[in-house]
């Protein structure tokens, strides 16, 4: 697996590698056991720090997470909140992962994530150049909803700021402008909208009439016209506890780490004489490390804590739409040449078809025992919970596999959430950062600030490192180098020219 050459090292502050160097070891409370804050459990407890670990729910992970249950026949599963793609560019997360599997060898590649349109239409990634700006070009070309004329027809100035985007530049240039509103600008096809953007914004679940058109623009950058890694990515092999949280768990046990879960935090108190209380414990530094609504509620129980404007900016951050997971465990096989994920957003309501007993290790074993397959589908932004949807879904399912309409469900599992961040108009500006106004607490997760071209698990795991790097910097401690895409557009000519229409003209 190799990677860009071109990504960019944003190295930590220097200091000691330990705290057994200092006069005193700190003592850190991470509340939020998901990406974001493993990831700050991770970097502080390598440093020697001591480190407290607080997750609400049973199981480590967040929303990429894994609980145990069962069918209603008793067979044990694991359970999630569905389908995550772990793409090459995940310089952070990966490094994360990589302290308990060096080579990445619970990770297995997908060859392709095809996309299925109203028309039946697909469009592939597999075989893509890897060197932007043509992995973008020959993508377009091909594609069959994409026609040479289109191509003509797009708006060339306002398709400078698909090519040099710089953050946060972007986003004071096009954070006010929702995304679907930016493609009309842009002149795009709308035959072709769904193939090459609306993918996009549906993964943050979220509509283009929703969705800053700057998040639209530096995700198109990251994954497309700033990166050679391309949208091909990797699973987990396994469920997401026995691939990446339970061997982490172990590694952060073996540091010290203190894990307590099923234990949610309720507010933090700041220390007259320093420090914070936490629970029942008194510790140097906080990293919250919560989804937007747990962020928020504990900000609004700890009256002490920040300024009013960034207690303002906080309480700010809204939520996304609902989405939706229904898994059906069948009684037969889909074809052998169904792929492993199919998206599908210009079908509504299905946006996703997860086959996966074609990758997850324990789906696979049921499969094989039983003749039967694992299927998992997904609706993202739904405004209204309305009862048919699960109806709907199968009936997607049935048209777009037409093997699965005479397959008996075996057992079914479902997952209604409203948890991720909304990433709409204007945000940005306002969104708080990892470092706060209150020494010692600092913030990480998905929903966070962080003026580098990163997003969806990456943002989590950036922000992590960034939290970590932040208190130790305060100790004097050495952080962890931090990586990303560039935070440029590849293509000098086409920032230069950029940079003349944005300079005004002398007389």
């Amino acid at each position: 697996m190799s990677e860009d050459r071109r990504r960019v090292l944003h190295p930590p502050v220097p200091g000691f590698a330990h705290a057994g160097e200092l006069q005193r070891r700190p003592r850190v409370a991470v509340v939020g056991g998901g990406i974001a804050g493993l990831t700050a459990a991770t970097g502080l407890a390598e440093r020697g720090v001591e480190v407290e670990l607080y997750e609400r729910e049973s199981y480590l992970g967040g929303r990429a997470g894994g609980w145990d249950t069962a069918l209603g026949d008793g067979t044990s599963v694991t359970m999630s909140r569905g389908f995550h793609a772990f793409f090459r560019q995940y310089y952070n997360l990966r490094a994360l992962l990589r302290r308990t599997d060096p080579r990445l060898r619970r990770l297995k590649p997908v060859a392709d994530y095809p996309l299925l349109d109203a028309e039946g239409r697909i469009d592939t990634f597999r075989g893509l150049p890897s060197t932007p700006p043509w992995n973008a070009l020959v993508f377009a070309l091909r594609s069959p909803t994409f026609r040479l004329r289109d191509l003509v027809r797009v708006d060339p100035v306002r398709a400078l700021s698909l090519a040099t985007v710089s953050v946060p530049e972007t986003y004071h240039q096009l954070d006010d402008l929702d995304a679907a509103t930016f493609l009309d600008q842009l002149n795009f096809p709308a035959s072709a909208r769904h193939l090459a953007f609306e993918v996009f914004s549906r993964s943050f679940f979220a509509s283009p009439a929703e969705l800053s058109a700057a998040e639209l623009v530096t995700m198109f950058h990251m994954y497309f016209l700033g990166s050679s890694e391309g949208l091909i990515f990797d699973v987990p092999e396994d469920t997401y506890p026995a691939s990446l949280w339970n061997p982490l768990a172990e590694h952060l046990e073996g540091l010290g780490v203190r894990i307590h879960l099923g234990a949610p935090v309720d507010a933090v108190h700041p220390e007259v004489r320093g420090g914070f209380r936490v629970g029942d414990s008194l510790v140097d530094g906080v990293v919250l490390a919560l989804d937007v609504s747990g962020l928020r509620k504990v900000v609004g129980a700890s009256p002490d804590l920040g300024t009013p404007g960034w207690r303002e900016r906080v309480d700010g951050l809204r939520t996304a739409p609902a989405f939706y997971v229904r898994r059906l465990w069948l009684d037969r096989p889909l074809r052998t040449d169904r792929p492993s994920f199919l998206g599908t957003g210009s079908l509504p309501p299905l946006d996703n078809i997860s086959l996966l007993d074609r990758f997850e290790a324990q789906a696979a074993g049921w499969a094989r025992d039983t003749g039967g397959s694992v299927v998992e589908l997904h609706a993202y932004a739904v405004h209204e919970r309305k009862d048919d949807l699960p109806r709907r879904l199968l009936a997607r399912l049935h048209e777009i596999y037409p093997e699965t309409r005479d397959a008996r469900i075996v057992g079914e599992l479902e997952q209604w959430r409203q948890d991720c961040p909304l990433f709409g108009l204007g945000d940005f500006a306002r969104r708080p950062t990892v470092e706060t106004p209150v020494p010692g607490l600092v913030l990480a997760g998905d929903g966070i600030r962080v003026d580098l071209p990163v997003a969806l698990m990456e943002r989590a795991a950036t922000t992590g490192w960034q939290a970590a790097n932040r208190l130790l910097a305060g100790w004097g401690l050495r952080g962890e180098p931090i990586w990303s895409v560039p935070n440029q557009g590849r293509l000098g000519f086409l920032r230069a020219v950029a940079a003349r229409r944005a300079t005004p003209a002398r007389r």
